[in-house]
């Protein structure tokens, strides 16, 4: 009878040691997933944030839109003179002449 108590006491410990353990080994798991979530948020976050970084200095300040602006105008008014030059007319006079009379 001692026995049979003894060895019903050992099992019941058993059990209890078992739910134990699988509580544990439940919680251990949540922990990781709890942690590897969190992980992935803050990458997720820091790459976001690098991006809006990069969009954010993608483009020209306002002086270089100033000097950019102010070097087609000069490249646009240098072309005009060059364009509406007396040779020049000349001769895209002739070339549309050309084009127009069948290129002879």
């Amino acid at each position: 009878m001692y026995q049979a108590a003894k060895a019903a006491k050992a099992a019941e410990a058993v059990k209890v040691v078992k739910a134990r353990t699988a509580a544990a080994v439940t919680k251990a798991a949540t922990a990781v997933r709890a942690v590897r979530e969190a992980v992935r948020v803050r990458v997720a976050g820091a790459v976001l944030c690098r991006v809006r970084a990069a969009r954010r200095d993608a483009g020209m300040v306002t002086s270089e839109y100033a000097v950019g602006i102010i070097a087609a105008v000069a490249f646009a008014a240098v072309l005009y003179k060059v364009v509406t030059s007396g040779q020049v007319q000349a001769e895209l006079q002739q070339i549309v002449g050309r084009a127009l009379n069948g290129g002879g």
